[in-house]
């Protein structure tokens, strides 16, 4: 009995340290980081009315297209330099809301295929961007840094308009 019993456990043990290795724990938090502040940017992209997308909060600030604008050049900027690329997007000359959802999208699109590349290995990678080196890892937290700290910019937008923001609706 003692056999089988420690049998199992060296199995079990086996089995835990191989998925520990093979899981990414490191990339797949920030895959769920990622995923989480691309829903409430999209949502919130597409709520808000397009009468609405050159409100100002306050007028020596951006508008909230201006904002989605923002979001969509700095995540197209990093994702495409994350893929060896280095493209613009442009989204800044866009003015309706249909170009600049569009612009956001193709921003994620962009964004998918790095974060849906990356693991625990490759997010130790060091990559130049701008200025200065970053690892893979720390580049993708900048940008889902900077998109969360953008929609908390755009929830003001939304509230002052009386809309809710995604993030602040009641879960169904």
């Amino acid at each position: 009995m003692s056999r089988v019993t420690l049998a199992v456990t060296a199995l079990l043990v086996g089995t835990c340290a191989v998925s520990a290795q093979t899981a990414n724990p490191l990339s797949t938090e920030m895959k769920q980081m990622y995923t989480g502040v691309k829903t409430n940017l999209t949502r919130m992209a597409e709520k808000m009315p397009a009468e609405s997308y050159d409100f100002k909060a306050s007028p020596d600030i951006r508008s909230f297209g201006q904002l989605i604008a923002h979001i969509a050049d700095s995540q197209a900027r990093t994702c495409s330099t994350l893929a060896g690329e280095a493209k613009q997007l442009g989204a800044a000359s866009k003015t309706t809301k249909a170009d600049l959802v569009a612009a956001l999208q193709e921003s994620f699109t962009m964004c998918d295929a790095v974060v849906d590349a990356m693991t625990d290995a490759k997010a130790a990678e060091m990559v130049k961007l701008g200025r200065g080196e970053r690892s893979r890892l720390g580049a993708l937290a900048g940008l889902v840094s900077h998109s969360n700290e953008e929609y908390g910019y755009l929830s003001v937008y939304m509230r002052l308009k009386g809309i809710v923001p995604p993030s602040s609706e009641p879960r169904k």
